[in-house]
């Protein structure tokens, strides 16, 4: 088992940060925040709080009276929480409260790269409204990972990611309903496992910045993130990633190897993508064939009992 990357230290003022600055990472994705409000928004992000010398997102908070009115293309809008916007400059992420009547609460200008922003907080908006007052909140902190992992080796997947008690680590993923946390209730109410996340995991390969020689550059990593499940498992750590199981509701428990082309549409139907660029989604399915060359992927139709845990410990590819 690994931390989430040689380059973290963990006091800020060694680094020379401004008083307020702050950072976390998420599936070696190093992001530094600055300016006001930032002390208010670390509940859900604790574990994951970390400082590096040289952060690949850069994120700076502005306190604004209102969020002025701007002009831009509109690529997507999620129904509800958030839109975003794209002009000549980069993205626009703004994102609304139900109760707010429409108008944007805080937004979010970034770089066509994912890598420098500027966060803009509606003081008019949030000032009688605390549950609106931590600035990086899901689901914004989900969709800077999610976009910056766009410029990265590297995906979010639907899934749960459990390190064994015979140390190894499969990733079991799954729509909504599939089984995760079961899965995840199953396995620690039986041995002593390590879940990284019930919901969620992000799968890339090893950053290029921690690379010691004789490493493997393209071995593949499966790291936990905050945005959990019914079991509430969010851990920082990674683990070398060693099989994949499509989970899906069943009799006998039964295993079945994916082909290449099968596990590829598999995983990318249960990914978190940028739909909005081609490039993306083409970078995401290229990355989904190099796992697929790397780790074996099975589809498991499973029953919810202690045989589905046995099935897969004394399972021999």
């Amino acid at each position: 088992m690994h931390g989430s990357g040689s380059a973290l230290v963990q006091d800020a003022a060694a680094l020379g940060r401004e008083p307020g600055a702050g950072g976390f990472c998420i599936g070696e994705v190093q992001v530094e925040v600055l300016g006001c409000c930032f002390d208010t928004d670390f509940a859900a992000l604790q574990a994951f709080r970390s400082y590096a010398e040289d952060p690949d997102v850069s994120v700076e908070l502005e306190c604004l009276p209102r969020l002025p009115a701007l002009r831009a293309k509109q690529l997507f809008d999620s129904g509800s929480s958030w839109r975003l916007y794209e002009d000549e400059v980069g993205f626009r992420f703004d994102f609304y409260a139900a109760a707010l009547h429409g108008r944007p609460h805080k937004r979010l200008l970034i770089d066509h790269r994912f890598s420098r922003a500027r966060l803009q907080i509606s003081q008019e908006e949030i000032a009688h409204r605390p549950y609106l007052q931590a600035p990086l909140a899901y689901p914004l902190d989900e969709l800077l990972i999610m976009h910056r992992l766009t410029q990265e080796r590297a995906i979010e997947l639907h899934g749960v990611g459990i390190v064994g008690p015979d140390g190894a680590s499969n990733l079991f993923v799954g729509h909504s309903g599939a089984g995760k946390s079961t899965t995840a209730r199953l396995w620690t109410a039986l041995h002593n496992v390590e879940i990284l996340s019930d919901d969620r995991i992000i799968v890339r390969e090893r950053p290029a910045r921690e690379l010691q020689p004789g490493d493997d550059p393209g071995q593949i990593f499966m790291y936990g993130t905050p945005w959990h499940g019914e079991g509430c498992f969010a851990r920082p750590q990674r683990a070398p990633l060693q099989r994949i199981f499509v989970l899906e509701h069943g009799h006998g428990n039964v295993l079945t190897r994916l082909t290449r082309s099968q596990m590829v549409a598999e995983l990318f139907a249960r990914a978190f993508v940028p739909f909005h660029r081609h490039e993306y989604v083409d970078s995401a399915l290229s990355f989904l064939e190099r796992v697929a060359d790397s780790v074996p992927c099975y589809h498991y139709s499973f029953e919810p009992d202690e045989r589905a845990v046995e099935k897969v410990l004394h399972f021999n590819d």
